[in-house]
């Protein structure tokens, strides 16, 4: 039966409000400079990287960029984040409905040290307030715990410290830079930029059914990265934490760097960007003993136009659990146009491998799910310090008969929901 959580929607417009009145001051004071640091004098310091992405994966260069900046004392500060404030139906006899908010901000501060450039990244989540526990219902969904049981048809809410990390990055030769990452909760170099953080994915508030096949590690407590960019080629291992986070939603959890992994990536020109990456993850279910082999390889695509931008990501992901053993496999494709300015159409076409749906069964039953939601979203505020844009999208699934019973023969999903961001600078306003 639909649920309409009248609290989640007022701790969402509070979040909305907190956020909005917080980061007045910097909108303003951006908007008087005339937007980002590319519209900043000569000597500004830029992004260690034009491909920066989420952790220290690569995204292409020529993505718009929502966020405030600003310049003091040698410092370059940035601000970005979104809420989407939102009614959430998941159909047939497991689906549920409920008014919820996905939301997250982000920190950046910026110095030269030495003679290279240090980044401090700080991100926050309200998630665990605005959609509490179990979380967001998302059909076929699974992953993580809660009281002791596997999240099934559920999404779980980000951390309220989703990222506390620092990037150093010193130039070697002209083509040559090394780069140092870490911190008590990071990224490691596994998997594509994050959903949360993808272009392609900036109109879509759930996560991805493969989400724990591709970058479930985006949120790791304990992260050591590094590098070498070549070039336009970046090549680098982490070793962190591979458990994922428990049901203290609020909390920093560190534990040994027991996990590894490596990643090699490549920018060949603005609009693209590729890499491919392999980790080990030691233990990284609460409930299943094992531990498992991670394969992700990505590309993604980002087309300037005369008055907007074209976004595409087309993700792979493998799970090998090792003592099953058993390789799970997620495919996924997602786009966003914004076009005439105001309006974007956005789809995800995924996939997935699901052995956990139903947690009781004495053999764990992979099944191969499609999900293939399209909607759109039209912008009713839109300027330098700000974009509120009304969207919605419905989400149609394809599934084995055998799960007939449990979902129904045709479930339908679909949502209604506000975003809000900061707006894009004059220069990307065509």
């Amino acid at each position: 039966m639909a649920r309409v959580d009248l609290c989640s929607i007022a701790v969402s417009l509070i979040v909305a409000c907190a956020i909005a009145v917080g980061m007045s001051s910097v909108a303003a004071q951006d908007t008087a400079m005339g937007g980002m640091h590319m519209d900043m004098p000569e000597h500004a310091l830029q992004l260690p990287s034009p491909h920066a992405g989420s952790g220290t994966g690569w995204e292409p260069a020529s993505v718009p960029e929502h966020e405030w900046m600003l310049m003091r004392g040698g410092w370059e500060l940035m601000a970005h984040g979104v809420i989407f404030t939102d009614y959430n139906q998941q159909g047939g006899p497991r689906g549920e409905g409920k008014a919820e908010s996905v939301n997250w901000e982000m920190l950046m501060e910026q110095h030269r040290l030495g003679r290279g450039i240090i980044l401090l990244r700080q991100m926050f989540s309200a998630e665990s307030l605005t959609s509490p526990h179990p979380g967001f219902p998302e059909l076929f969904q699974t992953g993580e715990t809660y009281h002791g049981e596997p999240l099934v048809d559920h999404q779980h809410p980000h951390n309220v410290f989703a990222e506390l990390s620092a990037l150093y990055t010193l130039p070697l030769s002209k083509r040559v830079s090394w780069e140092l990452y870490g911190g008590p909760s990071a990224e490691p170099a596994l998997g594509p930029v994050t959903y949360i953080h993808r272009t392609s994915a900036a109109e879509l508030p759930l996560a991805p059914l493969s989400h724990h096949l591709q970058d479930s590690t985006h949120t790791s407590f304990g992260v050591v990265t590094t590098g070498f960019v070549i070039d336009r080629v970046k090549l680098e291992a982490s070793a962190f934490n591979g458990h994922e986070p428990n049901e203290e939603r609020w909390s920093i959890q560190p534990a040994a760097l027991d996990s590894w992994s490596t990643r090699a990536s490549i920018a060949p020109a603005r609009n693209w960007t590729a890499q491919y990456s392999i980790g080990h993850l030691d233990h990284p279910e609460a409930l299943e003993p094992w531990n498992q082999w991670r394969q992700t390889a990505s590309v993604e695509y980002s087309r300037p136009l005369a008055a907007g931008n074209w976004a595409t990501s087309l993700i792979w992901g493998r799970v090998h659990e090792i003592a099953t053993p058993t390789n799970l496999n997620g495919y996924l494709l997602e786009s966003t146009l914004n076009f005439l300015q105001r309006d974007y159409l956005f789809t995800r076409m995924e996939l997935v491998d699901k052995d956990e749906l139903f947690s009781q069964a004495a053999v764990p039953t992979s099944y191969r799910i499609g999900a293939y939601t399209f909607g759109g979203t039209r912008d009713l505020l839109q300027n330098r310090a700000w974009q509120l844009g009304l969207g919605a999208d419905v989400t149609v699934y394809s599934k084995p008969a055998a799960l007939d019973a449990a979902y129904g023969d045709y479930p339908v999903s679909f949502q209604i929901f506000l975003r809000m961001r900061p707006g894009l600078p004059a220069r990307e306003h065509h």
